[in-house]
């Protein structure tokens, strides 16, 4: 993820009270993200957001993201405008000290999501975590209004009778 690289804050610049800002995409990091994202365009993306100290140099990392783009319709490849907007809430904590919680030796290890971001030398990476809820918040199959799907598999379409699993099992089964 290379179009919010520059979204980050080092955590020395925290300060016990907090930090708030809303953040908006340039013109280049749109285009570099719709490219990243591989939609047609991302004609807006704003955030507005706070990091929150917890103690132990852990933070909470919460907002709301807001955006506008544009995807291709999984049918008709035509433009399918979206409008998001996603509130998130995400933990973080010192990548050195999320080695400590991984799973010991011999325990079952479950895949899944990290339940705490890692800081990574000082710095939270805003960008690379805006860039996730953004993806996340994108419908996984755009269709344009009235579009559908009306292909027929030519198999079936030769011999509609046969083709089915269902009725070759039904030739097999001894007629009573």
């Amino acid at each position: 993820m290379t179009a919010l690289r520059d979204w980050t804050h080092f955590v020395a610049d925290i300060g016990e009270r907090g930090l708030s800002r809303t953040r908006t995409a340039t013109d280049e990091e749109r285009i570099e993200l719709a490219r990243e994202l591989d939609i047609l365009s991302c004609e807006s993306l704003s955030v507005a957001y706070r990091i929150e100290p917890r103690g132990a140099g852990r933070y909470t990392f919460s907002g709301t993201l807001e955006a506008e783009v544009t995807q291709a319709c999984v049918v008709t490849l035509d433009p399918v405008p979206a409008r998001l907007s996603e509130a998130f809430a995400i933990e973080l904590g010192p990548a050195d000290s999320l080695e400590d919680e991984q799973p010991a030796s011999g325990e079952r290890e479950v895949l899944s999501i990290p339940d705490i971001e890692p800081i990574e030398d000082g710095r939270i990476e805003v960008g690379t975590m805006v860039f996730g809820i953004l993806s996340a918040a994108l419908p996984p199959y755009p269709r344009a209004s009235g579009a559908t799907f009306d292909w027929v598999d030519p198999k079936i379409a030769a011999d509609p009778g046969g083709a089915s699993p269902f009725a070759a099992l039904a030739k097999l089964k001894p007629q009573s």
